[in-house]
């Protein structure tokens, strides 16, 4: 694949699992950079900032830094920044994102007024998303409040299996309120866009690498980018089966990338 010249990459199913490193992860991370392919770290990772995961990876032992990362979160402040400048905006995540939500105003969703927000941004789910909390984003969306999503991904693995996460209240929320949230993460175009441009390479140049068929892979593949669904992570044989489209590659896992790219091969 001697046309691809940077490699994005997801973290969580990817890279590692509950952000302990999958098998061959760091040694095929480290073969990459050192063929001098560009590296950018795309994930819908939204309970931490873009300087904790890469804090996080580099201990593991992966070859990262925070300028290598982004985040959905990152990603959702551009979008308000260009979309809705200096909207007051309610924050509903678990997890806290907001060194990498710099420049949104965000608001006391705690409190007894009576004044709706511009936006309602919906982040990673976790026990924040109780009852209260989401009837809340619901009053709010029917008063007027854009709804904005981070990622509409319906779980997510951990050590301990399958988990729910954002898009499974989403779903319920869009229907109740009758309005379809703005999605900044992936599988949103402006994501990979982002993505491109912090590699330095148009589409045809660069290769996606996710465990999510539709929101990693396919969405990358519309953008013109070459898509690699790894067998690891969120990966089910049903979804694969029943996915809106085809993956250009699938691989077992992250430690076969540098063989599909023919690095192996070349060092050899």
């Amino acid at each position: 694949m001697e046309s691809v010249r940077a490699v994005l990459i997801d973290i969580d199913g990817v890279l590692t699992v509950s952000w302990r490193p999958l098998p061959g992860a760091v040694e095929a991370l480290r073969e990459i950079r050192a063929a001098g392919l560009g590296v950018a770290l795309v994930t819908n990772t939204t309970s931490r900032t873009r300087a904790s995961i890469a804090g996080t990876l580099s201990e593991a032992g992966f070859p990262v830094a925070a300028e290598d990362v982004l985040t959905a979160p990152a990603a959702t402040a551009a979008y308000l920044a260009e979309h809705f400048p200096g909207a007051r905006c309610s924050l509903l995540s678990s997890g806290n994102v907001e060194e990498d939500l710099d420049g949104v105003t965000l608001v006391d969703d705690d409190s007894d007024t009576d004044t709706v927000p511009d936006v309602v941004i919906v982040g990673g789910a976790g026990p924040e998303f109780g009852y209260a909390a989401l009837n809340r984003a619901f009053g709010h969306v029917q008063r007027g409040a854009r709804l904005v999503a981070m990622h509409r991904s319906l779980y997510w693995r951990t050590d301990a299996g399958l988990q729910l996460d954002t898009g499974a209240f989403l779903l319920g929320l869009e229907r109740a309120a009758r309005v379809e949230a703005e999605v900044t993460g992936k599988p949103s175009p402006a994501f990979f866009a982002a993505a491109l441009s912090r590699v330095g390479v148009g589409p045809d140049a660069a290769l996606m690498v996710g465990d999510d068929i539709e929101s990693d892979v396919l969405a990358a593949q519309r953008a013109g980018i070459t898509g690699v669904l790894v067998r690891t992570g969120k990966y089910l044989p049903e979804a694969q089966e029943q996915a809106s489209g085809a993956p250009d590659h699938v691989i077992d896992s992250f430690a076969d990338l540098p063989a599909l790219l023919g690095l192996r091969q070349a060092a050899e």
